[in-house]
C-alpha cells in the first residue's frame, strides 16, 4: 500500500481541464501489510512493514497488530518464518497441537525448502496456489483486499481533511506518521465483517460444506477480486510498481521467482 491513497474519482464542474487533488506528495512511497484469516471467520492479527532500519523506541503502536521495519519495507523469507511463530501459530488450537491447513500463493518466501520445514514444524499441511490464480482461489484477494484498502482510503481521507496534517518548515504537508498508518491497518482490519472473511473461503471452494450445498457459490458473482474492481488505482502489475520503485529484475525474481511457465509440477497440495 501506499502513504498517500486520494481516490480516483472526484466532482468537479463540466469541462475544468484541471483538477487539483489534496495529497501529501506521497502516492509512490509504499509500506506493506500481511493480512491472515480463518475459515472459521477469524482475522488473524496484521503485519505492517516499513521501509526503514529501525523503529522508534518511543513509537506507541496500537494493539493487536505488529509493525515491522525492513530496510526495502517488503516481506522477505525471515519475515515469513517471524509470521508462522508469531501470527500463525498463535491462531487458536495451534498450541493444542491441532492440525491445520494453509492456503497462500507462490510468492518466493512462501515456497523456500526452508520455509517449507518451518511450516512441518507447525502441524499444518501448506497448499500453494499455482501462479495466475491468485485471483480466483485466494480468499483475500476475491473478497477482501478491496473492501479493506477502501475503508484505509476512508480513513485517510478524513486524515487529510482534517487539521491534523503536520508540515514541514518550508509549509509542504508531510506524510502520515508510521503510528497513523498502523492505527488505520488495525482498525481497517477490524471493520471487515466475520461473515465476509467466511464467505471469502467458500467462494474459494476452500470451506465448503461437503453435502455439496454450497457449491454454487463459486459461481455467484456478488464478490469481485480486487484486482478486478480496483479500476486502476491498486491494480497495477507487479513489474510496474517495482519499476516505479527503482528496484532491480534481480530484487523481483529473489522475491516472486521466475516468470510462469507451462510446467504444472511445482503445484503443491489438493491431491
Amino acid at each position: 500500500m501506499k502513504f498517500d491513497i486520494p481516490a480516483n474519482r472526484t466532482v468537479n464542474a463540466s469541462g475544468e481541464k484541471t483538477v487539483m487533488i489534496k495529497t501529501t506528495g506521497h502516492e509512490r512511497i509504499h509500506f506493506t501489510v500481511v493480512l491472515s484469516c480463518l475459515a472459521d471467520r477469524t482475522k488473524l492479527h496484521p503485519v505492517v512493514i516499513f521501509k526503514r532500519k529501525t523503529l522508534s523506541k518511543g513509537a506507541k503502536f496500537p494493539q493487536g497488530v505488529t509493525v515491522k521495519a525492513h530496510p526495502k519495507g517488503w516481506m522477505d523469507i525471515d519475515g515469513t518464518k517471524e509470521w508462522l511463530n508469531k501470527v500463525w501459530n498463535k491462531r487458536a488450537g495451534a498450541l493444542l497441537g491441532k492440525r491445520g491447513m494453509m492456503v497462500w500463493d507462490m510468492f518466493r518466501a512462501h515456497i523456500t525448502d526452508e520455509i517449507k520445514e518451518e511450516v512441518g514444524k507447525l502441524n499444518t499441511d501448506m497448499c500453494v496456489i499455482p501462479g495466475g490464480l491468485t485471483s480466483v482461489l485466494q480468499p483475500l484477494d476475491v473478497c477482501i483486499n478491496k473492501p479493506f484498502k477502501d475503508r484505509v482510503r476512508q480513513l485517510w481521507t478524513e486524515w487529510i481533511a482534517s487539521g491534523d496534517v503536520k508540515t514541514t518548515k518550508s509549509g509542504n504537508m508531510m506524510k502520515p506518521d508510521i503510528t497513523v498508518v498502523s492505527a488505520w491497518v488495525k482498525q481497517a482490519w477490524d471493520d471487515i465483517p466475520a461473515d465476509m472473511v467466511k464467505r471469502a473461503f467458500i467462494k474459494c471452494s476452500i470451506s465448503n460444506a461437503m453435502d455439496g450445498s454450497e457449491d454454487n457459490a463459486v459461481y455467484e458473482d456478488d464478490n469481485q477480486s480486487d484486482s478486478d474492481v480496483d479500476d486502476g488505482d491498486d491494480g497495477d502489475s507487479v513489474h510496474d510498481y517495482y519499476d516505479d520503485n527503482e528496484y532491480t529484475e534481480q530484487d523481483f525474481v529473489q522475491l516472486f521467482g521466475e516468470c510462469d511457465s507451462d510446467d504444472d509440477n511445482d503445484f503443491e497440495g489438493f491431491e
